[in-house]
C-alpha cells in the first residue's frame, strides 16, 4: 500500500512537471520567432529595404504582432491554450 501511495505521488508530481513544461514550451514557441525578427532587424546592415522606408519600423512591428497573434490563435485552436484538457493525441 505504501508503494502504491508513493507511485501515486510521483505520478502527480510528474503530471505537474509536464504541465509546467507545456506552458514553457508554448511561451518559447511564441517568443522565439519574435526574437529572431528583432535580431535580424537589430543588426547594422545598410541594405535592408525597410530601413530607408519611413514606415518600415511600423511594418516590422506589424509583422511581429501578426506573428504572435497567429501563433496564439493556432495554439488556442489546437487546444493547448485556454482549455483545461490536454492537447489532442494527433500531435
Amino acid at each position: 500500500m505504501g508503494s502504491d501511495l508513493a507511485d501515486a505521488y510521483l505520478s502527480n508530481v510528474s503530471h505537474r512537471s509536464n504541465e509546467i513544461m507545456k506552458v514553457l514550451t508554448l511561451m518559447a514557441s511564441i517568443f522565439i520567432p519574435l526574437t529572431f525578427i528583432a535580431g535580424v532587424y537589430g543588426m547594422n546592415f545598410e541594405y535592408i529595404p525597410e530601413l530607408s522606408n519611413p514606415v518600415g519600423y511600423f511594418i516590422v512591428w506589424g509583422v511581429m504582432i501578426a506573428t504572435a497573434i497567429f501563433m496564439i490563435f493556432f495554439f488556442r485552436r489546437r487546444g493547448c491554450i485556454g482549455t483545461s484538457k490536454s492537447p489532442p493525441e494527433d500531435w
